[in-house]
């Protein structure tokens, strides 16, 4: 391959991973291979294996870019307010999970398939991310909770976490999903993203 710029193979990265994205918006992860999204772009698809040995690898990198957004998120929410009731932050952080229905996607559906199949430093560097986003919200929780413990504040954020993985499931039904369970005789309550996380953190916020 000829040689680019370093300016370049970050352009032609994240424009591997945006078509990723626009794939995973009409066919499923196991739907998707490197040759589809090789298909989409305006270089070989051979170049792809210079960023990227596997199709999980490319996923991954659009999660973490998904968490970098999401911290981007947080940190307006705790540097733009010195003070929040309760109530107001269980709705910011409501607001900014209801921006990021591709992070609660491919968190829910994906992350296990995803990060075994990376390579390490991929991983490494997804789990910085993470980790990112973890500080981000403990800063929220430090600031805005100030009267709570730190084993307090330590185990809200430990249950919101963990929570978060259930999202989407319960926000986002098929048609076909939803027909089982009216035949089922399932009595499900459909919720938005935003009416599930707000209602969930009320509760947390209040019961700690």
């Amino acid at each position: 391959m000829p040689r680019i710029s370093k300016e370049e193979m970050s352009c032609r990265r994240e424009e591997i991973i945006n078509t990723c994205e626009q794939l995973y918006k009409t066919k499923s992860f196991k739907e998707i291979t490197i040759k589809d999204i090789g298909a989409q772009l305006p270089f070989t698809r051979t170049a792809i294996y210079s960023y990227f040995q596997t199709k999980e690898e490319i996923f991954l990198a659009l999660l973490q870019r998904e968490y970098e957004l999401w911290i981007c998120d947080i940190d307006e929410i705790h540097d733009k307010n010195e003070t929040l009731t309760h109530d107001e932050l269980a709705k910011r952080l409501a607001q900014s999970l209801e921006k990021r229905n591709l992070l609660l996607k491919l968190m829910s559906m994906n992350n296990f398939d995803m990060e075994e199949e990376s390579r390490v430093e991929n991983l490494i560097d997804f789990k910085r991310a993470y980790g990112g986003s973890l500080r981000a919200v403990k800063r929220c929780f430090d600031k805005f909770f100030s009267d709570r413990s730190e084993k307090e504040r330590q185990d809200m954020l430990y249950s919101f976490f963990p929570f978060m993985f259930g999202i989407y499931p319960y926000t986002c039904v098929t048609d076909k999903q939803r027909s089982a369970m009216e035949q089922a005789d399932v009595g499900f309550i459909y919720s938005t993203i935003y009416e599930l996380t707000y209602r969930f953190l009320g509760k947390l916020f209040g019961g700690v």
